[in-house]
């Protein structure tokens, strides 16, 4: 009985990743997000990303893999999680739940600078009003979506949506998305660490 529930969520896995992987303009968006990135990087910008609860620990991730390392070594990248939980509470106390990203975007956010939100069902209220925020302070805005992009699709100036039905399956894809574009980072400013 476990082991065909194990199978069973392997196989709803690898459906979505072949879905995802069978249509070309993914990998354009992909591709345009890395190079969005890589810009702003070369023009002293930064990455901002948040997301709730499991999309947070992916943006944590996401983070620490420009700000640490990857693969190889290099300088280290700027990138900011909005995921310190002393922000977290004080705005939620202070101005609600609904808020405590977009103060983060207004604090840290420039024109130039990427923002990049996580939302498994695109509904996400704290991820809408980042985004306005962004959007308020002229910078770049990546989505990160699931099941059918929810109000926050058509918001993005590239958005990418996984149409899973579960938030766990939607993040597995999302991370592995993460990664790439990490690896992209990585390969277009710093070629010589992949010859």
């Amino acid at each position: 009985m476990l082991n065909k529930l194990i199978r069973s969520s392997f196989g709803e896995g690898l459906i979505l990743l072949k879905d995802f992987i069978e249509n070309d303009e993914n990998f354009d968006k992909i591709t345009q997000m890395i190079e969005m990135i890589v810009n702003s990087l070369n023009n002293d910008g930064k990455i901002i990303i948040c997301g709730n609860g499991g999309s947070m620990t992916d943006a944590m991730h996401f983070a620490e893999e420009l700000t640490g390392r990857f693969r190889k070594d290099r300088k280290p990248l700027a990138a900011i999680s909005l995921s310190d939980p002393s922000h977290i509470s004080c705005v939620a106390n202070d101005y609600g739940f609904d808020k405590i990203f977009s103060r983060g975007v207004e604090a840290y956010g420039k024109p130039g600078d990427i923002f990049i939100g996580l939302s498994t069902s695109g509904n996400s209220e704290n991820i809408i009003n980042a985004v306005n925020s962004a959007l308020g302070s002229d910078m770049k805005v990546l989505l990160f979506l699931g099941k059918d992009g929810g109000e926050l699709k058509g918001t993005g100036d590239i958005e990418i949506i996984i149409g899973g039905k579960t938030s766990d399956r939607i993040q597995e894809i999302h991370m592995f998305i993460l990664h790439t574009i990490v690896e992209g980072i990585e390969r277009s400013l710093f070629p010589e660490n992949y010859l």
